[in-house]
């Protein structure tokens, strides 16, 4: 998957300024695609110039101007075509694992502080996607949520980023219990 793909899923909530993309990225897309707010504008960028997404500009008083991108028909094409094929694999690199699998000969104070990093990070985590998931149902059950709402993607990623965050904070509470045995 390209940034570009992703960059196409978020417009589908409709026309977004640069600024607003990175929001929505942070908020939503973040649990599954990470990129700068530098890398969003350059990638936009060249969207437009392959006819992708087409930008109009919006004058403001006060501020600087600003563009609003949209999705073009070829832009959805393209997100068409990227939907109907199979996935690449997906693949973890992860620092902090490759700290984990050296703790033996490493500094495993400096290895446990990493896990209660990233345990504390995922906590926080959690809270973010309870909250964005409860802005999302609205008062609804989630069953009601799925039968009516017009785009199930986001809360389908939304609910995957939510599992992943646990899963790390269960893993995480259970790896420092482990190095605190092991390694004193």
């Amino acid at each position: 998957m390209s940034l570009r793909h992703a960059v196409m899923a978020a417009l589908l909530e409709g026309e977004a300024s640069g600024y607003d993309l990175a929001k929505g990225f942070d908020a939503s897309v973040a649990n599954f695609w990470m990129a700068t707010p530098q890398q969003l504008y350059r990638e936009l960028d060249r969207m437009r110039e392959d006819g992708l997404v087409e930008a109009r500009v919006v004058e403001q008083e006060r501020r600087p101007n600003k563009r609003l991108f949209s999705l073009t028909e070829a832009g959805r094409r393209e997100l068409r075509e990227f939907t109907a094929g199979p996935p690449r694999p997906g693949a973890i690199r992860d620092e902090m694992m490759v700290m984990v699998q050296a703790v033996d000969a490493g500094d495993a104070d400096g290895v446990r502080a990493a896990v209660g990093e990233r345990v504390e990070w995922a906590r926080a985590k959690i809270a973010r996607f309870e909250r964005l998931r409860a802005r999302l149902l609205d008062g609804r059950s989630e069953e009601e949520f799925l039968a009516d709402a017009e785009r199930v993607g986001p809360y389908l990623t939304l609910m995957r980023g939510l599992a992943f965050e646990r899963e790390n904070e269960r893993w995480g509470e259970w790896a420092l219990e482990v190095l605190r045995r092991r390694v004193g």
